[in-house]
């Protein structure tokens, strides 16, 4: 029972803890050590060097890739004026009657092309100020409609999407990024209209009450729209993203030989790291045309090495989480744990959508809940998903959609430096960010679970 109740302890230590600003680096080995402390089954010294270490190390070969090939496809996207380019675009476009629309339409192209959340935060913000300015819409909305654009369908549902909380499910179920497309697209709809409707009738209920985009003290720098690249020129390295990960995840790497792999020194399996290869391939190769196209308009190596140095703190944040869970289930007390949340349900996959969603609440972090709760009881949700005849490609599908729900609580770092980049208190926008990013994708994943459950994959 103390087992059981050092690992609740450590639980709502790292939580509180990562809610007061303390960094997952310093508290995950520490708070993972305490609830080894407690349980009194082995030294601290090799729990730490020889567990979490060793699984954070593993997390990094499996994960780095991507993690550092998205942020620098982010840095330069944003560099050379692409992110802002597709963001006016699409602004411009729709018009300022339709500014919650066009600020989550722009959010979304970015994030499903492979641009990272914050950059499109940073590059969409200064346009969603102006646009809602002019049209009169509350401020105190644009947080939420860029988190619905960032943080939501783009992120987790939508097949495809090549963010780092659609790409960790890969190697545990032998899948792709394409996983489940039926159902990821049919939950991505539900976040999205949803998630519109509620802004815009919030919109439209404060323009009733008097309430327009109000007067606030703000520093937004303008950009040249004559020096931004073309919409074409813009798009093209997200077309080559989707376009490219698809053709390879789909028809080159499937069709290919991988019996060799098989035997030393490689010991894995084609299935297990074809779609991470696809998504490494298409970033790569990304980038060099994204490059190409506006090598005139940036400092090449100065972005390439910002985006590098800026993937660095992420990776290690989530890799540290993983060590901490890791460290964690090798615990006599987790098996309690364990047996309580696969006592939930006998369905892998309510069980999953739990067990992801609330250490994705608890850890502030999606892709940190996500992996440990995948390293935990991934091979068990496998084996039972097999038994039940259920496809794996829904296994995966449940938990990138159930990563993006209560990760989203007060406490989540993107969710402050969004905050901070539209100048705005948790006070003033979080109950609408609370409703797009938690609520909704909630109501995304019983539509997605109830699908699973009739084959509809």
């Amino acid at each position: 029972m103390i087992g059981v109740l050092g690992i609740i302890l450590s639980l709502g230590l790292l939580m509180y803890l990562a809610y007061r600003g303390i960094t997952v680096l310093i508290l995950a080995p520490l708070l993972a050590l305490l609830a080894v402390l407690l349980s009194g089954e082995m030294p601290l010294l090799p729990a730490y060097t020889e567990i979490f270490m060793s699984n954070l190390a593993g997390y990094l070969k499996t994960n780095f890739p991507v993690f550092m090939l998205g942020a620098i496809f982010g840095k330069v996207m944003d560099d050379t004026g692409a992110a802002k380019a597709i963001a006016h675009y699409i602004a411009s476009r729709l018009g300022k009657d339709k500014a919650i629309l066009a600020v989550v339409l722009s959010c979304a192209v970015l994030t499903y092309g492979g641009v990272s959340l914050f950059v499109v935060a940073f590059a969409v913000y200064p346009i969603a100020a102006a646009l809602f300015r002019e049209a009169g819409i509350p401020k105190r909305l644009i947080p939420g409609s860029i988190a619905l654009g960032a943080f939501t369908f783009t992120m987790t549902a939508l097949p495809g999407t090549p963010q780092i909380q659609n790409a960790i499910p890969m190697p545990f179920f032998s899948t792709d990024s394409y996983a489940a497309p039926i159902m990821g697209t049919v939950a991505g709809l539900v976040m999205f209209s949803l998630g519109t409707l509620w802004l815009m009738r919030r919109a439209k209920a404060a323009n009733a009450k008097g309430e327009f985009y109000g007067e606030h003290k703000e520093e937004i720098k303008s950009f040249d729209i004559a020096n931004l690249p073309s919409i074409l020129i813009a798009i093209t390295p997200i077309i080559i993203v989707l376009v490219l990960n698809f053709i390879l995840s789909k028809y080159y790497f499937s069709t290919m030989d991988g019996a060799y792999l098989e035997a030393a020194p490689f010991n894995t399996k084609l299935a297990t790291v074809k779609g991470m290869w696809s998504l490494i391939v298409s970033l790569v190769v990304a980038i060099i045309a994204a490059i190409a196209l506006n090598f005139k308009r940036f400092n090449v190596k100065d972005s390439v090495n910002k985006g590098a140095f800026g993937s660095m703190l992420a990776i290690l944040n989530t890799a540290s989480e993983v060590g901490y869970g890791n460290v964690i289930k090798t615990l006599g007390a987790f098996a309690i744990v364990q047996a309580f949340i696969l006592g939930v349900s006998d369905n892998p996959l309510i069980s999953e959508a739990i067990s992801v969603n609330v250490l994705a609440g608890i850890t502030g972090s999606a892709s940190g809940g996500m992996s440990i709760a995948l390293g935990a009881l991934g091979k068990q949700y496998m084996e039972m998903a097999v038994a039940a005849g259920i496809n794996p490609e829904a296994l995966h599908r449940i938990a990138s959609i159930a990563c993006g729900g209560l990760d989203s609580l007060p406490h989540n770092g993107a969710v402050i430096t969004l905050l901070g980049i539209c100048g705005l208190t948790h006070k003033e926008s979080y109950a609408d960010i609370g409703v797009v990013s938690v609520l909704v994708p909630l109501i995304a994943l019983v539509v997605a679970l109830i699908m699973a459950s009739i084959g509809l994959v």
